[in-house]
């Protein structure tokens, strides 16, 4: 019983060592799995910090490359005009000349015209022309800074255009890389919880094999212990009924001596019997029949006493019989009382056994049923988890796109209302040269 007690307590220290290690094998991955989380977290978190910075200097780069364009187109507008100007003046100097030329050669036809008169009219035409030629000039350079003043606004108002768009693609970019970090944190949240599950289940079986081994060597040793109990049992009556048996011929002597120690007593009790008769039949009676009376009393006592030997021996060799039927019939019942009682306790041990077994499993299954449901609820917590965040990011991307279209729409009402307000009417189907374009 100190052995089976001993392997009890042993089985308990393998249970709870067992425990202890899967519960740190269970800290361990559960620390893993953060350490990953935490990891994916911070690399999104960079990812988002270099988009940002990426777009800073894109945005930088584009408003730069926009200035410069401006700058670039502005200064070809007023090359242009500058060229168109100088081809206008010499166009007018040429056709003055050509005017000056044909008057002269107009008044040269006539020599009666006055030296005064020609040089009065040529200076009234001189001035006519000049103010011609001024008014001309006054529309061009007007027209020109028109030109460029509406080619500027244009220009704003394009430049404006790619800002927005730039804008929304740089915000549909950072959108779409935030889903692909979300995707991907979600992808990792189902590969940890699968990870997690296999560890549960192999776990579990890993316990549930260690007890159902431990509840076998168990009953192995409880059913060695009662085999040999019963050969003990066995082994220890036969002793008895060994001893018993040798111990019965002296037993049967003594039995005998007793009874031979009656009969003697008897005999002496019938000699002190006979002697009182003999005495008082000798006083009652003559002399003379003393003889007889001696020789008759003689007789019945002898015969008396063949009597009481011949029963004496009977009760002793039936005494030696009951004595030998009785010791076996006695241990024939005890080898069948043992027998049943051995066999009531391996019933019993058995049935125990088989008790123990049906709770084992019982208890197996119900952990089984048990883990399984927390897997199954801890998954759908996991979806519902990812469906609210899929829905809160898209929420999140259709009013960002939904702020900026409107800022933007604003912004460009704003900008057309005010080149409106200054006189410039539509702006966007104006074209300007490219920068190979000369």
């Amino acid at each position: 019983m100190s052995g089976y007690k001993r392997m009890r307590r042993q089985h308990q220290k393998q249970l709870i060592a067992l425990e202890n290690r899967l519960k740190a094998e269970m800290d361990e991955l559960r620390l893993r799995l953060q350490k990953e989380v935490e990891t994916h977290a911070n690399n999104t978190y960079i990812e988002l910090e270099r988009l940002a910075k990426r777009h800073a200097v894109h945005t930088d780069k584009e408003l730069k490359a926009a200035t410069a364009e401006e700058k670039r187109i502005q200064q070809q507008i007023i090359a242009q005009q500058k060229k168109e100007l100088t081809t206008f003046l010499d166009n007018q100097k040429r056709e003055y000349r050509l005017c000056k030329e044909k008057m002269k050669e107009e008044m040269n036809e006539d020599p009666s015209t006055p030296k005064e008169e020609k040089q009065e009219r040529l200076s009234r035409h001189k001035e006519t022309v000049q103010r011609s030629q001024a008014d001309d000039e006054a529309h061009l350079l007007d027209q020109q800074r028109l030109v460029y003043d509406r080619s500027c606004r244009a220009m704003k108002r394009r430049t404006l255009v790619r800002r927005h768009e730039f804008e929304h693609e740089q915000m549909r970019e950072e959108l779409n890389k935030k889903k692909t970090q979300k995707e991907m944190e979600q992808a990792l949240m189902i590969r940890q919880d699968e990870s997690t599950q296999e560890l549960e289940r192999r776990q579990l079986q890993t316990l549930q094999r260690l007890r159902v081994e431990l509840i076998r060597l168990q009953h192995q040793t409880e059913l060695e212990n009662q085999e040999e109990y019963n050969g003990r049992r066995q082994r220890e009556l036969h002793r008895k009924h060994a001893l018993e048996q040798r111990q019965q011929p002296r037993n049967l002597k003594m039995l005998e001596m007793q009874i031979k120690k009656q009969f003697q007593d008897t005999c002496k009790v019938q000699n002190k019997q006979y002697k009182s008769l003999r005495n008082h039949q000798l006083e009652v009676s003559p002399k003379s029949e003393h003889k007889a009376i001696l020789k008759s009393l003689k007789e019945e006592q002898t015969r008396k006493l063949a009597v009481l030997a011949e029963q004496y021996e009977q009760s002793i060799n039936e005494m030696m019989a009951s004595q030998a039927m009785r010791l076996e019939e006695e241990q024939q019942g005890e080898c069948q009382a043992l027998k049943q009682q051995l066999q009531q306790e391996m019933e019993l041990l058995d049935a125990y056994q088989n008790k123990t077994k049906a709770q084992t499993e019982a208890q197996h299954e119900r952990e089984l049923q048990k883990l399984e449901q927390e897997v199954s609820l801890r998954r759908a917590h996991l979806e519902q988890k990812i469906e609210e965040e899929l829905a809160s990011l898209q929420k999140e991307r259709t009013e960002r796109i939904k702020h900026l279209f409107e800022r933007q729409e604003r912004e460009m009402d704003a900008f057309d209302a005010e080149s409106a307000k200054l006189g410039f009417g539509s702006l966007g189907s104006l074209d300007f040269p490219k920068e190979d374009d000369r």
